[in-house]
């Protein structure tokens, strides 16, 4: 069986068309990664129809950067992709804190099922500090 078979197609995102004047499509790694991206930045609740479908990484925008966040964090990414991408095996979730910790970079380290290409995927995610203050 071709990977693309496997993987399928999905619609380019941002929306673009083809040379035949259709709407572009993607496929392979391409697909699986808008896959991934699509569930992380989706919040639970966010589409009326499926409210479970995204990660709950979204509750934790307003924590402070500590290793238990770091901990939540990964949790969380890994459980979501685990239940919505079956197309591929997640290997592991690294955390790092940039930008006076208003940045978290998450990077997803995994491979196409029945594939030994081993891939990653950034995705940044944004605290918004707390004021100490108030």
């Amino acid at each position: 069986m071709a990977t693309k078979d496997f993987v399928g197609e999905g619609i380019a995102y941002p929306l673009r068309l083809d040379s035949t004047g259709r709407l572009a499509l993607v496929g392979g790694v391409e697909n699986v990664e808008r896959s991934m991206q699509l569930i992380l930045g989706t919040a639970y609740g966010e589409r009326p129809m499926r409210p479970d479908f995204g990660c709950g990484i979204h509750n934790l925008v307003f924590e402070a950067a500590s290793v238990e966040l770091i901990s939540r964090i990964q949790t969380l990414v890994i459980s979501s992709l685990l239940r919505w991408e079956t197309r591929a095996d997640i290997l592991a979730v690294d955390v790092k804190f940039e930008g006076d910790n208003t940045m978290a970079n998450i990077t997803v380290k995994y491979r196409l099922k029945d594939s030994y290409d081993v891939r990653n995927l950034l995705v940044p995610f944004y605290l918004i500090p707390r004021d100490v203050e108030s």
